[in-house]
């Protein structure tokens, strides 16, 4: 394990390792060994990478930027509140940062991806992948972006996209500068004293599918409990919020996926 010398306005040592179980693991052990909040451990490969619903975590090695970092808080209460969405918020406005020409084509898909709009064909495809788990007291927020890899397996090439398939002139080995970019995001985020606490509005400005028709699967991924109506928020806890077919209120969600692929789940989900 290295130590890479990139910013961190948590004050806090981000470390690297050329293949991990996955950095979820590797996080809980530097949590063990005492590292303080903020502590970052990035990867060039996961051998066991995974997503949300236990589903594989597909990354070519060396390519793309697979991180987590741990949070540490008092107690549950402390823990900032919907901090999946505004750590997805961060890592968008840094992909827009790294590739400026990407502006107003970043999208955050509720509860855990970014989306990049494909210019050419106007179809937005998963281009990270966010997933946090909690002890009670410290938090682990793994953090999978698609950056340099620019050929993906035939069933997920209509799904994900990395930031060089959108910006073909990027430099080949972007991702550590991207992730210096997002833990400046992140803090200003989450702990900045300065910054405005206006997350919802931030995040309801580039929500994936906001105003028009969807279907959400409440509950867990496979569920069966559908439900089709119009996308038209996310609550003060971080809640979506759909108005039914045939009814006039939102109805807010905590669980469950908008249906946006009709088969084979993608890469990175």
């Amino acid at each position: 394990m290295k130590l890479l010398t990139i910013k961190n306005p948590f004050s806090a040592p981000v470390y690297h390792e050329e293949t991990v179980t996955s950095t979820f693991d590797a996080a809980r052990q530097l949590a063990k060994q005492g590292e303080v909040h903020g502590t970052v451990i990035a990867a060039d490969f996961q051998e066991a990478g995974r997503g949300r619903q236990n589903r594989p975590w597909a990354a070519e090695k060396g390519k793309n930027l697979l991180f987590t970092i741990l949070l540490s808080y008092e107690n549950i209460s402390s823990i900032p509140v919907a901090l999946t969405l505004r750590t997805g918020l961060a890592v968008s406005l840094a992909v827009e940062d790294l590739a400026p020409s990407l502006a107003g084509l970043v999208k955050l898909k509720w509860p855990n991806d970014v989306m990049i709009y494909a210019v050419k064909d106007e179809t937005a495809r998963k281009a990270a992948g966010i997933l946090t788990e909690t002890d009670g007291k410290n938090v682990f927020i793994g953090v999978g972006v698609n950056v340099s890899q620019r050929e993906f397996p035939e069933e997920y090439r209509s799904k994900a996209i990395s930031i060089a398939q959108a910006v073909p002139d990027l430099a080949e080995d972007s991702r550590f500068s991207l992730l210096e970019k997002i833990l400046v995001r992140l803090y200003e985020e989450i702990e900045a004293p300065n910054k405005p606490a206006m997350w919802r509005e931030r995040i309801m400005e580039r929500l994936y599918k906001k105003g028009e028709a969807v279907i959400f699967a409440e509950g867990a991924a496979d569920s069966n409990n559908l439900i089709e109506g119009t996308l038209s928020g996310i609550g003060p806890k971080g809640e979506l919020l759909i108005i039914p077919g045939g009814e006039e209120r939102e109805r807010a969600f905590m669980t469950g996926e908008l249906r946006v692929y009709t088969s084979y789940e993608y890469a990175l989900e």
